[in-house]
């Protein structure tokens, strides 16, 4: 069965030839695999958290508990006074169930359900309906894979992206991911006030000065291919990120994810 062919773009946005998706492109959709998978990444950036072992017991109630006859709680009570102190459910006191720095918070994935997440979400980014369920804005994207020349991945300034990327049609998504939004409830009190948009990944077989230049833009990620990985393919673990592909890079998709053990 022949495989699926995609116009290639030059840096002026028009048609320089054709190329032949690789095998990669035909893996069935896995969100439940590609979450798994994006959920073990994030888990291993979790910082560990715990508590004093001697929070709350720095008191002198335990060795003055109180028994019957005073008309009152049997509760560990201060010397001196009549305030409760060390258990759980007084001023103070300490925590019943606290968080412990020995929990295991790192959640692992066998190599293999990896690689599928990786494969399906390299295969969510070629179905136009994923990649608009995301919030993506692709009306004025001719086809998907966006597959363009190697002459970009030489690219210096923010400048000459730009222009790029207005010619192939992304800007519009470029835009969106540009809007900021306050976080609601306690969470902007906690370093994540902002809610920012993920615009386009920009995929390349070499950083020849791409990453510096593309990377001044609100949104846009851009990574090698040898790199990539379910979070940069479904951030939020949601699949269907717009992808910027070079010929080169998606070409050697196969060698990477198909031809060899990861």
């Amino acid at each position: 069965m022949p495989r699926r062919t995609v116009p290639v773009l030059d840096i002026e946005g028009e048609a320089s030839g054709e190329v032949e998706l690789p095998e990669v492109f035909e893996t069935p959709f896995r969100p439940d695999i590609i979450k798994r998978a994006v959920i073990a990444l994030q888990s291993h950036r979790f910082q560990p958290q715990g508590r004093d072992p001697m929070a709350g017991k720095r008191t002198t109630a335990p060795d003055h508990n109180w028994q019957t006859g005073h008309g009152m709680a049997r509760i560990p009570r201060i010397r001196g006074g009549r305030r409760g102190a060390f258990i759980p459910g007084t001023v103070g006191g300490r925590a019943a169930f606290p968080p412990t720095s020995e929990k295991k918070i790192k959640k692992r994935i066998n190599r293999k359900e990896r690689r599928l997440a990786i494969l399906s979400g390299i295969a969510a980014t070629a179905d136009k309906g994923i990649v608009s369920r995301r919030g993506h804005i692709v009306e004025p994207v001719k086809a998907l894979p966006l597959v363009v020349e190697d002459d970009i991945q030489e690219l210096q300034r923010t400048g000459e992206v730009r222009e790029f990327l207005m010619k192939i049609g992304v800007w519009p998504d470029i835009l969106r991911a540009s809007k900021k939004k306050i976080r609601a409830g306690k969470g902007k009190m906690r370093g994540r006030r902002v809610k920012r948009g993920k615009g386009p990944l920009l995929v390349v077989a070499e950083d020849l000065g791409i990453s510096k230049a593309g990377g001044n833009l609100p949104g846009v990620d851009v990574v090698e291919v040898k790199n990539l990985n379910a979070e940069l393919l479904a951030p939020g673990a949601q699949p269907g990120r717009l992808i910027i592909w070079t010929r080169s890079a998606i070409s050697r998709l196969d060698e990477y994810f198909r031809g060899r053990r990861r």
